[in-house]
């Protein structure tokens, strides 16, 4: 079943132009709109699979955060990057913590197989997490060694987190708002949430356009850009406290994107968009994704 937005996500405006139409090349090989919001310029994928019928689009052993396959070799260069991506991002949350705590918590919203968890456990974190898919779930809990929740609503609403992350999950969630307005509620006074999304304004958006696998529909469900996080935060009485770029994530985006493209992945053409992305980022800050720093204003 699909759902039509009537009101902007965002700015609760009710007019929309059409942005484009993208196809799903990861499972369905349906195609989906992009709508734009006449007033925000927020992006976001409309119509959509309702909440209840989106999973059959997760359906592929091809979706790594999953499946956690290593099948093709884009799926193993995948691998290979996030084992040293996975130390960054632990740095990242370390640098985050105001006082010398005995004990930090970190939840980790939308989790997938559990590797971030895992190594911030290493490091002396007190880990949670939720993810709702089952096989994902079942793969971190065997790597944690401890139970997960299985959906945001099961959160304890007592409980207070230094550091939440959302590694490219906000932009799958439906409730977009709520998830927010939540999330929130639990950090500590001086706690950061920390979300990654892919950045629809970075060159390799605009170079591949309707074949840019970063819109991944009808999966990805909004597209933003540091403006539209701005407002969202904005909006939930938070601000952004930094911006931080994902040079990694341009190669491998390239490469999905010309074998969307042209049917293969031109791995030397890739590498060199993936390079001038990055290189043209460094003026902007505009690269292929974006990890934002929100904290509470205070």
């Amino acid at each position: 079943m699909q759902e039509d937005l009537t009101l902007c996500p965002l700015c609760e405006n009710h007019t929309f132009k059409e942005y484009l139409v993208c196809k799903d090349y990861t499972v369905s090989k349906e195609t989906f709109t992009l709508k734009q919001c006449q007033r925000c310029q927020f992006l976001f994928t409309n119509p959509r699979p309702n909440k209840e019928s989106i999973g059959k689009y997760y359906l592929s052993d091809q979706y790594i955060s999953h499946s956690d396959t290593s099948k093709g070799f884009i799926n193993k260069l995948y691998k290979i990057v996030r084992s040293f991506t996975v130390q960054r991002k632990v740095k990242l949350i370390d640098k985050q913590l105001t006082s010398s705590k005995k004990e930090k918590f970190v939840l980790d919203a939308g989790c997938g197989t559990g590797y971030f968890l895992e190594a911030c456990q290493k490091k002396g974190w007190i880990v949670e997490g939720y993810e709702p898919d089952l096989s994902a779930r079942k793969l971190a809990e065997e790597r944690l060694q401890k139970k997960l929740y299985t959906d945001m609503s099961e959160l304890p609403t007592q409980k207070k987190y230094d550091v939440i992350t959302m590694w490219h999950v906000l932009e799958h969630v439906h409730q977009l708002n709520d998830t927010i307005h939540t999330l929130k509620s639990l950090l500590t006074d001086q706690g950061i949430l920390l979300i990654a999304l892919p950045n629809q304004e970075s060159y390799d958006a605009q170079l591949f356009q309707a074949y840019w696998a970063a819109y991944d529909v009808p999966r990805h469900l909004y597209h933003f850009d540091k403006r539209t996080m701005s407002i969202l935060a904005e909006k939930h009485q938070l601000f952004v406290k930094e911006v931080i770029g994902m040079p990694f994530d341009a190669y491998y985006v390239s490469l999905l994107s010309n074998r969307y493209k042209l049917g293969h992945s031109r791995y030397f053409h890739s590498f060199w968009t993936g390079l001038k992305s990055n290189l043209k980022a460094r003026k902007n800050k505009n690269f292929s994704s974006l990890i934002y720093l929100l904290a509470n204003k205070v």
